[in-house]
């Protein structure tokens, strides 16, 4: 089964290797994200990852609902 989660872009780098990439914060912790099919994609949307790959903008209410679950199911516990 896969899993995509959703994070917010919290910076964008064009430059990087060609590709759209950038910063996107899941739940406090920060990775780098290629942002290439949601080109679209603006400073402070929620975007859905998979593999470091965005594959979706959702709007902030399902990110947070998506959020409520997984903490629900202990997904953020070590």
């Amino acid at each position: 089964m896969c899993l995509a989660v959703p994070g917010k872009v919290i910076s964008i780098d064009p430059q990087n290797s060609g590709l759209l990439t950038g910063q996107v914060e899941f739940g406090g912790v920060t990775r780098e994200v290629c942002l290439a099919c949601t080109p679209e994609v603006k400073i402070g949307d929620f975007v859905l990852v998979h593999a470091g790959l965005s594959l979706g903008i959702v709007d902030e209410e399902e990110a947070r609902t998506t959020f409520e679950y997984l903490a629900e199911i202990g997904a953020f516990e070590e």
